[in-house]
Formats: structure tokens, C-alpha cells, sequence
């Protein structure tokens, strides 16, 4: 008996391009994750003692009461947020909570001062109302150039504020209002940011390890 070919359903064929993409895929995380570990290794071998240098400031600093303050821009906002939250909550173990505050976070305050004064201006504002002499300033900017970044690190030395920068290759203007700058070895900003966030965590637990070794000698004279 002859078949009705109005009862037969097409293959689903549907599968067939998946193969190929899941392969394109796996070679791109393939190189990226490579990539990143290249550019993670060479920061390693440049910039180790830069890392140690920095996590000496942002303890001394927290030793004798003063708070560490972040800024950056997009991907580096969400860092500096990220990173203020690991002092003022927990990084790996349980500990005192620790002083520290993103200027990315106020959107009133930044909106105000954006649009009241200039976009430049909002960090650099934050940061003559809430820095004191002694504090720390962890600036992110992958180009080193960000204006706004670099307002508020000029008036962070103004004010006695170390400033600690995370770059790019480059560096921008921030290597001239540093006192300690780390730059990336690379201009691709994904693998930048990726590399900043690694040197966050590593601080966030040098600070830690330091608080659990020493709890008592953190927040001497701290006022509030």
C-alpha cells in the first residue's frame, strides 16, 4: 500500500548545527581562559611585589582606624562595590568587619553631582566629603585615563589619601597621581578587569589574614 506523504513529519534536523557551534564555543572559552591565565602569570612575575606593597597601605591604614574607599567606571564600578563589600562583610573567614565604601554606589549623590556640576566631578565630590587624611583610594580604570577616576585621585593626594591604582598596560594619567600603581600587562580590557579582580581578592585576603592574626591592634582610634 502506497504511503500518504502528507502523514510523513520532516526529521528534526534541528541538532545538526549544534555540533559545530558547541565547538566554536569550547575553542573560544579555549583561548580566553588561556589568554586570561597568560596575562594573570605575567602579572604575577611583574607586579607580585606591587600587590604586597599595596596590601601594606591598605592595612596600615585600617590598623589605625582610616577606611579604604573605590572607584571606577562600568565593569570597575561593580568591581569596586564588589571589593568594598568583601571588607565590610567577609572575604573567607569570620572576622571584625572593616571600613569600606564604593563611590560608585550613591546614585543620588552621583546623579546630583552629575548633573549639578559635571560627570567628572563624581567621584572626586564624594571623596572631599568623606576622606579623610590617611585613608586609602583603590582607583580601577583599565586606561588609566577615566576623568573622573583621575579627579578623584588628584584630590585624594590633596587630601593625605594614598591612592592605589589598578590599570592597563598603559597606565594613563594615573601614573601621575599614584602612589602605587599596578598595570595589567595587556590592552584588552575584559582580560584587565578579569586580572583587577584577582588582585582585589588577593588584597581582600592579605587584610583578612592580617585581622585574624592580629585582631586587636585593627580600628586603634578609629572614632565611629
Amino acid at each position: 500500500m502506497d504511503r500518504n506523504t502528507s502523514d510523513l513529519t520532516p526529521p528534526d534536523e534541528s541538532h545538526l548545527g549544534a555540533a559545530p557551534e558547541r565547538q566554536q564555543t569550547a575553542a573560544l572559552a579555549q583561548e580566553h581562559l588561556r589568554a586570561s591565565a597568560f596575562v594573570a602569570t605575567q602579572t604575577a612575575s611583574e607586579s607580585a611585589t606591587t600587590i604586597a606593597e599595596m596590601a601594606e597601605v591598605v592595612i596600615a591604614a585600617l590598623r589605625v582606624g582610616n577606611k579604604v574607599m573605590f572607584c571606577g567606571n562600568g565593569g570597575s564600578a561593580a568591581q569596586s562595590q564588589h571589593l568594598a563589600a568583601e571588607l565590610t562583610g567577609r572575604y573567607l573567614r569570620e572576622r571584625r568587619p572593616l571600613p569600606a565604601l564604593a563611590l560608585t554606589t550613591d546614585t543620588s549623590a552621583i546623579t546630583a553631582i552629575g548633573n549639578d556640576y559635571r560627570f567628572e566631578e563624581i567621584f572626586r565630590r564624594q571623596l572631599d566629603a568623606l576622606a579623610c587624611s590617611g585613608d586609602v583610594l583603590i582607583a580601577l580604570s583599565t586606561s588609566g585615563n577615566s576623568p573622573d577616576v583621575v579627579l578623584a585621585a588628584q584630590a585624594a593626594r590633596l587630601k593625605g589619601v594614598s591612592v592605589l591604582a589598578l590599570t592597563g598596560q598603559h597606565g594613563g594619567e594615573l601614573t601621575k597621581h599614584s602612589d602605587l600603581i599596578l598595570q595589567v600587562p595587556s590592552v584588552d580590557t575584559p582580560l584587565v578587569q578579569e586580572v583587577h579582580l584577582m588582585v582585589g581578592h588577593i588584597l581582600c585576603d592579605a587584610v583578612e589574614r592580617a585581622v585574624i592574626a592580629a585582631p586587636d591592634t585593627f580600628g586603634v582610634g578609629r572614632l565611629v
